[in-house]
């Protein structure tokens, strides 16, 4: 596989990486909702439920990074970050 395919690749999965952190807390929500849904043997309703939340996860990503939230994000780990830091001291 040719690295340009590769990067693509990740490119998608990083956009799905971070729609998925970024709504971990609403993700026990629709867990609880899909478990419910199991026990009354509503499998389809949890297959569709699981294809939208990847859906959601992969758009939510998309837009963190389209809009400049992922390089906030960035910079604030960068305010914490002690070799920023010093390199940003040496130079101004």
């Amino acid at each position: 596989m040719k690295l340009k395919t590769k990067i693509k690749i990740l490119k998608h999965k990083r956009y799905f990486d971070i729609g998925y952190g970024f709504l971990s807390y609403p993700k026990w929500v629709a867990a609880v909702f899909g478990i419910g849904n199991v026990v009354n043997k509503n499998y389809w309703t949890v297959v569709i439920g699981a294809f939208v939340f990847f859906l959601f996860c992969y758009m939510s990503g998309w837009l963190f990074v389209k809009h400049g939230w992922y390089e906030a994000d960035i910079e604030v780990g960068n305010i914490f970050n002690l070799f920023v830091k010093e390199v940003r001291k040496k130079l101004k």
